[in-house]
């Protein structure tokens, strides 16, 4: 739900009346479980949701939503300190924030917008976590691993307060399956596979004459270097999709035909995307010559300046 939001730091071209009728669209064609977080829109994707569900009391519907670091940096550092990113008073007020924005009782899944592994034993966030359990106002407790670190929330996962690990992992995003997946898998903690289509280079729709206007965020992630590699890549692929499928179909196909994902969650800001979307979850696996040459794509990449 980041790209409905809007807002400073978000995508441009979201307006509310459309992401109102893409989300009444998705629970319509089944759609139960709704990532969003506090920073997008500024609470505003959070007050989206609460209108969803307070329209829909009768259906149960899964929030997961995600505390912003105080520091307002994505993604944290190596020498990112825990008091200076989530210190206690700011995990409980941000609990309380999302809340109040959703209209709920209860969170089902609070995640950590950012991570470092060397915070897993620091008693400095587990003791706010276990108090918001204790009070019953969060159910589950999550991680949204940084960009292109699948291996930086390994030793958090040994404590055992973790419940789903949220990561990047798409065609080009392999990475995830050396050890995060079945890491996971081990010890039932849920993955949900976010950024399926890559910011957009996985739907084939870009090319590297591709502009956004001032302020869209991909605007800034999409630098020359980026943006070029991407299309490229994106171009390479396009061979290798199945008569009748197109590229986004076959991306987000690729992440539902591993076991291990519990849920991936693709933006759907328009009634065609959640209707194209909504669509692959009918199970149907991905034939074994298309899976192996998936695996000839993958790009492992090291974060940067842009990647945010």
């Amino acid at each position: 739900m980041w790209g409905i939001a809007g807002g400073e730091g978000g995508w441009t071209g979201a307006d509310d009346e459309t992401g109102m009728e893409a989300l009444r669209e998705s629970v319509e064609l089944g759609c139960n479980f709704f990532d969003t977080a506090w920073i997008y829109g500024r609470g505003h994707s959070e007050e989206m949701l609460g209108r969803l569900l307070a329209e829909q009391p009768d259906r149960r519907l899964y929030t997961a939503t995600k505390i912003p670091p105080r520091d307002r940096a994505w993604p944290s550092r190596r020498d990112s300190g825990l008091a200076d990113v989530f210190p206690a008073d700011h995990i409980i007020e941000y609990a309380h924030r999302s809340l109040e924005c959703l209209g709920v009782s209860s969170i089902d899944l609070l995640q950590f917008h950012v991570w470092e592994d060397s915070w897993a034993d620091d008693e400095r966030w587990q003791q706010p976590i276990a108090q918001l359990k204790s009070e019953g106002l969060i159910s589950g407790v999550g991680i949204s691993i940084n960009r292109w670190e699948p291996w930086n929330v390994l030793k958090t996962l040994d404590t055992g307060l973790i419940d789903a690990v949220q990561v990047i992992y798409n065609i080009f995003d392999q990475a995830p399956e050396d050890d995060l997946i079945g890491a996971c898998a081990e010890r039932d903690i849920a993955v949900i596979a976010r950024v399926p289509f890559d910011e957009g280079s996985l739907t084939g729709t870009l090319t590297k004459d591709t502009t956004w206007p001032e302020g869209d965020w991909r605007a800034s992630y999409f630098v020359p270097e980026n943006l070029e590699a991407s299309v490229e890549r994106a171009d390479r692929l396009k061979p290798v999709v199945p008569a009748g499928m197109d590229l986004p179909e076959l991306a987000l196909r690729f992440i539902l035909d591993n076991p291990a994902v519990s849920t991936v969650i693709p933006g759907m800001r328009s009634l065609r995307h959640v209707r194209a979307n909504c669509g692959v979850s009918d199970g149907v696996p991905l034939d074994d010559d298309v899976r192996a040459e998936l695996r000839r794509h993958r790009w492992d990449r090291t974060p940067t300046a842009w990647s945010q």
